[in-house]
C-alpha cells in the first residue's frame, strides 16, 4: 500500500502540469471551460478540476485525447509543455 501512495505522489505534479497546460492552450484559443468540455465530451466541472492546480484529478488517456482533439493539437504537446505556473491562471 505504501508503494501506491508513493506512485500517486510522484504523479501528482505531472497531473497538475498537464492541467495547467490544458488551461493555457484553452485560453490561448479563446475557449471557455464549457466550450472545451462540450467538445471533449466531459462536464465543465471535470475540466475545472483538471485545470485547478490545488486539486489533483487523475484522468484517463481517452479524456486527454478528447481534450487534445478539442484543442486541435497532439496530446504529446500537452504532456511536453513546459509550464510556468506564475503566468498560467486557471480561472475563466
Amino acid at each position: 500500500m505504501a508503494q501506491k501512495s508513493t506512485g500517486q505522489f510522484k504523479n501528482r505534479d505531472r497531473f497538475i502540469e498537464i492541467g495547467l497546460a490544458i488551461a493555457y492552450f484553452r485560453k490561448l484559443k479563446g475557449m471557455t471551460q464549457q466550450q472545451l468540455a462540450d467538445l471533449a465530451m466531459v462536464s465543465r466541472s471535470h475540466i475545472s478540476s483538471i485545470e485547478a492546480p490545488n486539486i489533483v484529478r487523475p484522468f484517463s488517456l481517452e479524456i486527454l485525447f478528447n481534450i487534445a482533439d478539442a484543442l486541435e493539437m497532439d496530446a504529446t504537446d500537452l504532456l511536453n509543455f513546459p509550464v510556468n505556473t506564475k503566468r498560467v491562471g486557471t480561472r475563466d
